[in-house]
């Protein structure tokens, strides 16, 4: 009796077990990707188009991409001496800090707020609807007609005026 009771337990596991397929199978919804190359030279290929000529089809560069010599490169002991002598010229350091520190806890409360919209059912998307409505409008507004690109274009600087103090 004990000895039927474990060849029953041994092959209804037997059946229960999935059986596992030797191939793995990919997901149609994720696209095939190539393997990773390396970032030589060869890695970047120029787009070609064919084109008929004198001498039958020929390879023609659709784009061709030059290095420019005139490349501005950043000199980091300028940037820091200059970063020095900004810091040492301020007088309110500790309004500094405490307004960086404050922009820094403002970026860290609008990331959990943020987080917690995400996390609730079609609030994302509402907000998505009323951010292309905003940007519509403000196309419409500012952005549409030559006018009102010169009243935004007047606006931002006198925007920059108050905030630089000149005005």
């Amino acid at each position: 009796m004990a000895i039927s009771v474990a060849a029953a337990a041994s092959s209804s596991v037997a059946v229960i077990a999935p059986r596992v397929p030797a191939v793995s199978t990919r997901c149609s919804a994720v696209p095939y990707l190539p393997p990773p190359r390396s970032f030589g030279r060869s890695s970047f290929t120029v787009p070609l188009k064919l084109a008929s000529g004198n001498g039958g089809l020929h390879k023609v560069e659709l784009m061709k991409t030059r290095a420019s010599s005139d490349e501005t490169s950043i000199d980091t002991n300028e940037l820091i001496t200059d970063l020095k002598e900004k810091w040492d010229g301020l007088e309110n350091k500790s309004t500094v800090l405490l307004y960086g520190g404050g922009a820094i806890v403002a970026v860290w409360l609008s990331s959990i707020v943020v987080g917690a919209i995400n996390s609730v059912p079609l609030l994302p998307k509402v907000m998505e609807l009323v951010g292309l409505g905003y940007t519509g409008w403000f196309v419409y507004r500012y952005l549409l007609f030559k006018s009102s690109r010169k009243e935004l274009a007047e606006d931002i600087d006198s925007l920059k005026k108050k905030i630089a103090g000149s005005e």
